[in-house]
């Protein structure tokens, strides 16, 4: 039996869905039967026209927030919005994250790295993570079954580092699987019923990848619907056990 089969009508938020997977995960979880609405949140909304869209056609299913997830209390606001529509959370992805921007770079060597492009990396690919934990997790107490997941990289894992550089984006990601490992135990004494875990999305043909695919082995770069479809698979067979773990989008256990 599947996440999916065991519940029944579930709510589900999508954080950093204004384009790429975030909007994927969003337009296949509009498709799931046992999922009634979806809410997801967007931060510049110029490049959320898709998103939008999707929720004019779909007004009682997909309700759309802005947020800007390096304020804690945008964070806090958003969650007591979504508390006046419903109690009970089931699946929340956390899909924000940054490699590259007109101010960020990934560093090929010592050199190359800023104190403030390091806080930036972390402020966003780490920190969302653990005040996304501590808002919703009221919204995490409840009989069902929920599923709290982040996308993180296999960069991110210590053990597999066998090239260096990308000092910011892979320790940023390395202490996200540390947050998620630690967010889990706590999760597990409060919310018994929430699996929490990081995914390796492979690499995916989104703004976040573009300059860097002409290094992508033939095969190895995926299509967001691609993407999608294979991290839906692994949280729909996740399992109690699993809760503060790192998995690939073949479903494969990372090390940390």
């Amino acid at each position: 039996m599947s996440f999916f089969d065991e519940i029944h009508l579930g709510s589900a938020l999508i954080v950093g869905a204004g384009q790429g997977i975030g909007l994927g995960f969003v337009q296949r979880l509009l498709l799931e039967p046992k999922i009634l609405r979806v809410y997801a949140t967007y931060h510049q909304k110029e490049h959320a026209t898709s998103l939008i869209s999707l929720a004019q056609l779909h007004p009682n299913q997909l309700i759309c927030f802005y947020m800007d997830v390096t304020d804690e209390a945008q964070i806090e606001k958003c969650a007591k919005k979504i508390s006046q529509y419903t109690k009970e959370l089931h699946l929340v992805i956390n899909c924000v994250g940054v490699l590259h921007d007109t101010q960020l770079k990934p560093e090929k060597s010592l050199r190359q790295a800023k104190q403030e492009n390091l806080l930036k990396y972390f402020q966003i690919n780490s920190i969302t993570s653990i005040l996304l934990a501590k808002h919703f997790l009221p919204l995490f107490i409840h009989q069902d079954s929920s599923i709290f997941a982040c996308i993180s990289a296999k960069i991110g894992s210590i053990g597999d580092n066998k090239l260096g550089g990308w000092y910011g984006y892979r320790a940023s990601k390395a202490a996200l699987n540390m947050f998620i490992r630690t967010i889990a135990i706590e999760y597990r004494r409060k919310s018994p019923k929430t699996i929490v875990v990081s995914l390796h999305p492979g690499t995916t043909n989104t703004q976040l990848s573009l300059p860097f695919q002409k290094n992508v082995l033939p095969g190895k770069l995926f299509s967001v619907e691609f993407t999608v479809t294979q991290l839906i698979n692994v949280i729909a067979h996740l399992k109690d056990v699993d809760s503060g773990c790192f998995f690939s989008w073949d479903g494969s256990r990372l090390p940390w």
